[in-house]
C-alpha cells in the first residue's frame, strides 16, 4: 500500500515539475510591437483592442442557423413519407411548418429581418 502511495507522490510531483517548468520556459522574454499586432489588421493594438459588435449581425447569425437546423429537421420528413401513415404524417408535417411560419412572422413584426 505505501508503494501505491509513494507512485501517486512521485507522479504528482513529477507533473509539477514539467508544468512549472513548461510555464517558466513559455514565458515571453521581448515584446516585439510587430509580434504583438494582429495580423494584417491595420489598428494599433495598444489603443483599442474590442470594436463594438452589431447586434443586429448576431441577430441574424441565430435565426440562419434556427431556420438551418429546421431545415436537416425536414429532410427526413421526405424519407418517412413512404412507411408512415399518411393521416399522421400530414398533420405533423403541417404542424412542424406551421410552427416555421409563425416563427417567421413573429421576426418580421418585431423587426428581426429588416436590414437597414
Amino acid at each position: 500500500m505505501k508503494l501505491i502511495y509513494l507512485m501517486i507522490l512521485i507522479t504528482l510531483m513529477l507533473t509539477i515539475i514539467i508544468m512549472m517548468l513548461a510555464s517558466i520556459i513559455s514565458k515571453k522574454s521581448i515584446n516585439d510591437r510587430e509580434k504583438n499586432s494582429p495580423f494584417e489588421c491595420g489598428f494599433d493594438p495598444k489603443n483599442m483592442t474590442r470594436l463594438t459588435f452589431s447586434i443586429r449581425f448576431f441577430l441574424i447569425a441565430v435565426i440562419f442557423l434556427i431556420f438551418d437546423v429546421e431545415i436537416v429537421l425536414m429532410l427526413p420528413m421526405i424519407l418517412t413519407f413512404s412507411i408512415s401513415i399518411l393521416k399522421l404524417w400530414t398533420l405533423t408535417s403541417i404542424y412542424f411548418v406551421l410552427i416555421l411560419i409563425i416563427g417567421t412572422y413573429y421576426e418580421w413584426k418585431f423587426g428581426a429581418l429588416n436590414w437597414l
